[in-house]
Parts: C-alpha cells; structure tokens; sequence
C-alpha cells in the first residue's frame, strides 16, 4: 500500500525478482481498458514479465465497486496458491484494502437510475447538501466521508435510498476468511512536500506521454460521460473540462494536481489508521532489499 506516485509499482516488480510472488492490483482505474496513461498503468513490457491481474478488466463505461473488486481478488488469490506461488496485492484504492482484509457487507449493487438523480439533484444544490443530507440518514457514515467526496456521498446515498437501510448499518455485518493471513507493508513518502513533487513531475510525465490525447479519444466514446465512475479517476476530469473548453490548459493542471494531492492525503489518512501496518522510506534507494528481508523473516 502507500499514497500515489510513493513507488509501489516499481518496488512491486523488484519483489517479484526475489520471491515467487503474482501481482494483484489493488486499484480502482486500473481496472479500465484504455486508460493507460493518466493511470500510470505499467507498459506491455512490464506486464509481460511481471504480470498483473485486475488490469483492464472492464470498460470504461462499466462501473466496479468493492464489492466487484473482493470477488475478482478472492479467484484470483486462490488461483495463485494453487499455482504454488504468493498473492502480492499492489496499489492505493484503500477501501478496496479494506473491504478484502476486514470484509463487507452484501450491499445492494449499483443502480443506473439511482445515481443518475444523484447527480442531477448534486449539480443542481451541490455535494456539500447530500453530505448533509447523508447526515440525517446516516450520520455515522457522514462523519467518515469528506463533504466534497462525491463518490462516496453518492454510494451512501445510493444503499439507504434503495434498501431504507444506512450504509454503516449494512456494514456492522461484515464476513471475512480467516484462512488468509495478510500482512500489510506501506510505502511512506517524507516529507509531504517531497510527495507533491513527485506527484507534479508524475503529472507532466503523464502529458508528454499524450495524456491529453488519451482523453480526448475516450470523450468520443459515446457511451461515456465526465461523470461516469472511471472519468472520477483524478485528472480525467480536469482534463475532460479542459477539452471541453471549460478550463485553460494550466487551470486544468492545477486542478488536476490539487485532486492528486487530495488523494494521497487520504490514502495517507486511511495507513494511519490501518492495524498491523509495517511501513518503509519510499525513498530509500534500498526499499525493495529492506521489504525483502522483512519477508524472509518469520512472521512477526
């Protein structure tokens, strides 16, 4: 685990070379086809020798939830142990972390019709009013969701509008197998200015490897809109605005940086509250020989 642009991917690959480990990503817009650039998606290279399972998976116009993502981990984990080798679960979709180890509840699925009035009452009195709406339903889930979080206001939402029953209600009731161990490594990155360099130079890596051509061939698929869940991955939707004529290009860049940052800060926040959780220097240029050894020790 670790915050966006800490490095996971390229410690990852160096694991695999010392122990007979498959890589799962743990990531909620690596699983979408054509996507590749503004998600950091490794190469067709890096995929050929250090495969990675859950990765284009689903169009773009297909949602996928938790409860998507616990089910296609759970085959794939049982695949790899009986090939005789170790699950290695790589990325930073820390609910997806959350809902595998500690388990879920069998929540309602997605509703098309749902979460399109979502969105048209959230356009017409903005997030912060369905955060405040989520409050009086469910205010224990409110009290865990940023007001400006709009995809988890909106599932909240969604579970009490179709089932009458909150979302943190439905999750008191969670199951999970307890013939896995895991064990929980991050990847730190100090201090946090160093993080926000890393995160602007990852960005301008992104566009010159033609970003923006990336979204703009994806805004021609008529089945996808700036508001369909993997147009939510950070900087499609910048970038989105910015075609449409909604934003200069360096106000499109600052956007995209300020959601970047915002994510790492709560996946940041989400490892401080994990259990259990052994950390290491992202920047150490010995990362993956210190992981390793931690690995060939006896289970602490």
């Amino acid at each position: 685990m670790g915050p966006t642009a800490s490095g996971k991917t390229e410690v990852a690959i160096e694991l695999c070379r010392h122990f007979p480990m498959d890589v799962i990503s743990v990531d909620s817009a690596l699983v979408y086809r054509g996507m590749d650039i503004g998600t950091a998606k490794p190469d067709e290279a890096t995929l050929r020798t250090t495969p990675h399972r859950l990765i284009d998976i689903r169009e773009p116009e297909e949602s996928y939830s938790a409860g998507d993502f616990v089910r296609d981990a759970q085959e794939a984990m049982q695949a790899i142990f009986e090939s005789g080798r170790t699950p290695l679960l790589v990325g930073g979709t820390m609910m997806y972390f959350r809902s595998l180890t500690a388990g879920m509840a069998e929540l309602p699925p997605a509703d098309v019709a749902v979460r399109a009035a979502l969105d048209a009452e959230a356009a017409e009195r903005g997030w912060p009013a369905l955060h405040e709406e989520l409050r009086q339903v469910d205010p224990a889930a409110a009290g865990r969701i940023n007001p400006n979080d709009s995809q988890r206001i909106q599932r909240a939402l969604e579970v009490y509008r179709l089932s009458g029953r909150a979302l943190s209600a439905w999750q008191e009731s969670t199951s999970v197998s307890e013939e896995i161990s895991f064990r929980k490594l991050a990847l730190q990155v100090e201090p946090r200015s160093l993080l926000h360099e890393r995160i602007a130079q990852r960005l301008d890596h992104m566009l010159d490897a033609g970003f923006i051509d990336e979204v703009r061939r994806l805004m021609q698929r008529p089945g996808l809109h700036r508001d369909s869940p993997a147009m939510r991955s950070v900087g499609y939707r910048q970038f989105w605005a910015h075609l449409a004529g909604e934003y200069s290009f360096d106000e499109a860049r600052s956007r995209a940086l300020a959601a970047t940052r915002q994510l790492a800060k709560r996946q940041i926040t989400w490892l401080r509250s994990e259990n259990a959780l052994k950390s290491f220097d992202a920047l150490d240029s010995r990362v993956a020989d210190a992981i390793s050894g931690f690995l060939a020790a006896p289970d602490r």
